[in-house]
């Protein structure tokens, strides 16, 4: 079933996913579909969280089961997306008022294994370090996760601090994470938002002029 690893990324069962991932892999499952299954299960994750079932150890072992299932991946990965190289620069980083690197992870490797330059400046960052990278890093795409429902008001004021320092005209915004759609985008003024890294790298790509 293709729910499985969903449901043992859910329950945290770290002996079971791996042995999962590895019997997918074998089988020569689409390895963008075993990603897919990965960020439905940490979604799931996340909700555990906020509904306080799981606390910040879960958390903390979701991204490094994540991590060992991420090296098993990224072999089967290459060959195929990553002959496009310098498409463009993209800046990740995870909004003040949340501590999760899980999704922005999955995110900055596909999109690196696709082509693009990917700086990650990790998790809780304040609106005004985000600000000081696009300026020094000059990146054509930001974007910016979102893991918690209560960091939405985070987002919304660190995309109102870019655009005080009249930033927009020179990158576009994606936001993605466990809370977000098409409201949430317009409710912080994002450009677009993706469910997943591949939509992640479908609209960074539209934005470099890449088909």
């Amino acid at each position: 079933m293709s729910d499985d690893l969903v449901q043992e990324i859910s329950d945290l069962n770290e002996d079971r996913i791996m042995s999962l991932v590895e019997e997918k892999i074998e089988k020569g499952q689409d390895p963008k579909r075993v990603l897919d299954e990965c960020r439905k299960g940490i979604t799931k994750v996340g909700e555990r969280y906020e509904q306080k079932e799981y606390f910040l150890p879960e958390l903390m072992l979701a991204g490094e089961v994540l991590d060992d299932v991420m090296a098993l991946i990224k072999p089967e990965l290459k060959g195929g997306d990553s002959e496009e190289e310098g498409l463009g620069k993209v800046l990740i980083a995870t909004v003040q008022g949340d501590i999760h690197d899980i999704g922005s992870g999955i995110v900055s490797f596909v999109l690196e294994i696709n082509g693009f330059d990917v700086h990650n400046i990790g998790v809780d960052v304040p609106p005004e370090e985000i600000v000081d990278n696009i300026k020094e890093l000059k990146p054509e795409v930001v974007g910016l996760s979102a893991f918690l429902t209560t960091a939405i008001d985070d987002l919304k004021e660190t995309i109102e601090v870019i655009d005080g320092e009249g930033l927009r005209e020179d990158v576009r915004i994606m936001i993605g994470g466990a809370p977000i759609n098409q409201e949430v985008t317009e409710h912080v003024g994002a450009d677009d938002w993706g469910e997943d890294a591949m939509e992640a790298v479908r609209l960074a790509k539209k934005w470099v002029g890449v088909n």
